[in-house]
C-alpha cells in the first residue's frame, strides 16, 4: 500500500508522524508532503522526518490563503502522478482533497474541528473518508456533503495519538533557559490566521493581553510563549524582552507542557495536550466553545475562562497549591486516557480494509 500524506500544521506533524511509522513497520510507503512554515519545518527536523516542500501558507487573508492554495494544487500534481499513491491522506487540506479527486485517487481525511466550516465545504463532500473523535457528533459533518457511512469514529482524543507512549525529556528546560524548582507558566497564542477566527480576533493576541495582567498581578513565575507565527514572535519580543521566556525555534512541546505548573491556551491542539498530560490547564480560546474543550471541561481538565480576570485569578489559585493540582489532574488524565483507544490504529486498519 502507498499512502502519501499532506501535512499543513505542527499538530499534523505529530499525528501523521505516528501514522507514517505504524503503515512502515507493515511494510506499507509512505511519501509525506508539507508547506513552508515555520513551526512545520522546524517540527519536522525536531522529529527527524523528511517531506517534500510543495508550496507556503497562505497567511492571515483570504486572497493569500487562496492564491497559496492554488500554487499547492499546481505543485502536487506532478509529484502525486509520478509516485502514483493509493491513498492521499490528509487533515482536510483542500490542496491534498483537490489534487485526489481531479486525479481519481481516494481522498481520506481526519478531522476534530467541525467548527473550521470553511475547508469543510471544500474537502468533505469530495472525500471517501472522514476518521474523528466519537464525541464529535455525525451530523456536524454530513451537513457538509459527506454521507454518515462513510465517517468512521475513534474512542480518543487526538493527542492520544502521540501521547500513547510519552516520556517527558527535562533537558527542554535547560534548552529554554527555565529554571525546573520554580513555578513555569506556558501560554500559547490562539491560531489567528485560521479562516474561522479571521475577523475575530484584532492585532494583539490574546498571549499579549495575558501576559500583561500576569505582569501586573506579580505572579512570581516563569512565564513562556509559545508563538505560532514569526510575527507573534517579533512582537512578543519587542513589548515584553527580558520578562519573560520565549521559544523562539520548535521544541519538544510535549515536555514543556508536562513540566508547566500551568498552561493557558487559545487554541485547541495544545490545550487538549496539556489537559491530557495532567497538567492544570485555562482555556482562552476567543471564539465560541469548541466540542473537544466542552468534553474536556466536563472531565475536570480544563478550566474555561470566560475573561482574562478569570484567567489570570485561576493560576493564582493554583499556585496556592501546585503540587495537589497536578496530582489530581494527573490522576484524572492517566483514568481518561485507559479508556481511549489508538487512533492511528483505527486509521490504518480502516485504511488497509478499505483499499482492499
Amino acid at each position: 500500500m502507498k499512502v502519501l500524506i499532506d501535512i499543513l500544521t505542527p499538530k499534523q506533524c505529530l499525528f501523521f508522524g505516528r501514522l507514517k511509522e505504524y503503515l512502515e513497520e507493515r511494510g506499507d510507503e509512505v511519501l509525506l508532503t508539507a508547506r513552508e512554515h515555520r513551526e512545520v519545518l522546524g517540527l519536522l527536523k525536531l522529529m527527524g522526518m523528511e517531506a517534500t516542500v510543495v508550496g507556503r501558507y497562505g497567511g492571515g487573508t483570504l486572497r493569500g490563503k487562496l492564491e497559496a492554495s492554488a500554487e499547492r494544487i499546481l505543485g502536487l500534481i506532478p509529484i502525486v502522478e509520478g509516485w502514483k499513491p493509493d491513498a492521499i491522506v490528509s487533515f482536510t487540506s483542500p490542496d491534498a482533497a483537490r489534487v485526489a479527486f481531479g486525479l481519481g485517487i481516494p481522498h481520506i481525511c481526519v478531522n476534530d474541528s467541525p467548527h473550521a466550516e470553511g475547508v469543510l465545504r471544500l474537502v468533505l463532500s469530495i472525500s471517501n473518508l472522514l476518521f474523528t473523535p466519537k464525541i464529535i457528533p455525525k451530523s456536524l459533518y454530513t451537513r457538509f456533503g459527506i454521507e454518515a457511512h462513510r465517517i468512521i469514529q475513534y474512542n480518543a482524543l487526538d493527542p492520544m495519538a502521540w501521547l500513547k507512549d510519552f516520556k517527558p525529556n527535562p533537558s527542554v528546560l535547560n534548552s529554554l533557559g527555565l529554571d525546573g524548582g520554580k513555578p513555569i507558566v506556558t501560554i500559547r497564542p490562539e491560531e489567528s490566521y485560521a479562516s474561522y477566527l479571521l475577523g475575530k480576533v484584532g492585532d494583539r493576541t490574546q498571549a499579549h493581553r495575558l501576559i500583561e495582567k500576569l505582569l501586573e498581578s506579580r505572579i512570581d513565575a516563569q512565564l513562556i510563549v509559545i508563538p505560532r507565527y514569526e510575527e507573534h514572535l517579533e512582537s512578543l519580543k519587542r513589548d515584553y524582552g527580558d520578562r519573560i521566556f520565549l521559544c523562539t525555534s520548535v521544541v519538544d512541546g510535549a515536555s514543556l507542557l508536562y513540566y508547566s505548573s500551568i498552561f493557558l491556551g487559545a487554541g485547541g491542539t495544545m490545550t487538549a495536550e496539556a489537559a491530557l498530560l495532567g497538567t492544570p490547564t485555562v482555556s482562552c480560546y476567543p471564539g465560541e466553545p469548541y466540542i473537544v474543550e466542552r468534553y474536556l471541561v466536563r472531565q475536570g481538565l480544563v478550566k474555561r475562562a470566560k475573561g482574562l480576570e478569570e484567567a489570570v485569578a485561576y493560576v493564582k489559585l493554583v499556585f496556592r497549591r501546585p503540587e495537589d493540582f497536578k496530582e489530581r489532574h494527573r490522576e484524572r488524565a492517566r483514568r481518561l486516557l485507559q479508556t481511549m483507544e489508538d487512533p492511528v490504529e483505527v486509521i490504518a486498519e480502516s485504511l488497509r480494509k478499505f483499499l482492499g
